[in-house]
């Protein structure tokens, strides 16, 4: 992560705080006033830390080695075929998460939270990276909110019924690319391989004492996640509204890898980065899924949509029917996807005003609007049924076919 900052830096993309800042609200409203990476030298008076390491698409394509326009049909082609190199064990201390700057970022919250840490789980041969929102119950024990279905959760069901805890390693200060790879789904243990192959092709790792295996970061946490709950939230999640009290299983921390120094890196609940983290890495999924309907140009999970709930995919019809059936794709490869818009070549998705003409000339309610009632959404939404059903809108914002010259837009050459 140090040597991404620095890059960060060579591209004026760094904003340093120099002064004193509280890591409980003061510096999560300072990251909220920009995009640009923030470097707090003084959190809590002594501690170093950033926030908004990737919260734009400029800062994405920079971690990532590829241009900004082609971010996501190049990732659309990833092969998750990176090469892992052991390079020896990690020693770890007795832990003590008072110890880490660890924010609190909105005053309902139920209490400090890790947010940008990915957690590595291992169990019966199968591996994965996943971050999860984890709050701070002692210094030894935190509480995670693990979505039931999702990877990390199927594993701690396996090792349970099992009568074993699950063991872990948390990781807080990695490589964009490394957080990127934990944010996408990808073949099942794929993560590290997929890590390895956005950063050149290669990426090393090291052996926990409970046999789990992580890449280079800031702090390492290791330790069980067994079958003790207990209740996790409020919590600000991506919809900038506050998820409610859930019950959650618990993590016992066994030990503790730190760097000298260490840059604690928070990510901001709602904030940009949260929101590209979440939904970018959908955004190929989508391209690939739709791309077996049609000719796809572009896709976007729009900021204005939570990153996450909004979409927009930009097409090239072949036939009538090909913007309803890039719909239904999208909504396939994203069932948190709540609304979306597929527009034609000559509208640029990243302008939202553009997306809109698209709708206000080319859609007629009775034929291009597609709702789909009582189907699975986000457990986000705060308009969803229950812990997830929501109604989607489908909206098919292209021309239609033969009459291309009635919409045909006016402009000087």
């Amino acid at each position: 992560m140090r040597n991404f900052i620095e890059k960060m830096r060579e591209n004026d993309l760094v904003i340093d705080i120099e002064e004193e800042v509280s890591s409980v609200y003061e510096a999560p409203k300072i990251a909220a006033g920009t995009d640009k990476l923030v470097f707090f030298h003084k959190l809590d008076g002594s501690y170093r830390s950033v926030m908004n390491v990737t919260a734009s698409r400029k800062a994405i394509a920079l971690a990532l080695g590829y241009n900004e326009d082609e971010l996501v049909e190049n990732l659309s082609k990833a092969e998750y075929s990176g090469e892992v190199n052991y390079k020896g064990r990690h020693y770890m201390h007795p832990p003590n998460l008072f110890s880490i700057p660890i924010m609190k970022h909105f005053p309902l919250d139920a209490g400090r939270y890790l947010t940008s840490a990915v957690v590595f789980s291992e169990y019966g041969g199968v591996r994965n990276a996943s971050i999860h929102r984890m709050l701070v119950l002692d210094e030894k024990h935190l509480a995670a909110r693990l979505v039931e279905g999702r990877h990390t959760h199927t594993l701690l069901k396996k090792a349970l019924e099992n009568g074993e805890k699950l063991p872990i390693a948390i990781t807080i200060g990695t490589h964009p690319a490394v957080t990127f790879a934990s944010c996408t789904r990808v073949p099942e243990n794929k993560e590290l391989n997929f890590a390895a192959e956005l950063m050149g092709g290669s990426l090393d790792v090291y052996e926990c004492s409970n046999g789990v295996l992580v890449p280079d970061a800031e702090i390492v946490l290791e330790g069980f996640i067994g079958k003790d709950m207990t209740d996790e939230g409020p919590f600000v999640d991506i919809t900038g509204t506050y998820d409610p009290v859930r019950s959650a299983p618990v993590i016992e921390i066994t030990g503790m890898h730190v760097k000298n120094d260490p840059i604690y890196h928070g990510i901001l609940p709602a904030g940009n980065e949260h929101k590209l983290l979440m939904g970018m890495p959908y955004e190929p999924k989508i391209y690939r899924t739709v791309a077996g309907v049609t000719t796809v140009r572009d896709v976007l999970l729009t900021t204005g949509g939570c990153g996450y709930l909004h979409g927009v995919v930009k097409i090239r019809k072949n036939t009538e029917g090909d913007g309803k059936n890039a719909v239904m794709a999208a909504f396939a490869a994203h069932t948190s996807l709540k609304h979306v818009v597929v527009v034609d070549e000559d509208i640029d998705i990243r302008n939202m005003e553009d997306v809109e003409y698209a709708i206000a000339t080319r859609v007629r309610g009775d034929r291009d609007l597609m709702i789909i009632p009582g189907v699975r959404g986000s457990s986000l939404d705060p308009s969803r049924i229950g812990d997830g059903l929501n109604v989607k809108i489908g909206v098919d914002a292209t021309m239609e076919m033969g009459k291309k010259d009635e919409f045909i837009r006016a402009e000087w050459d």
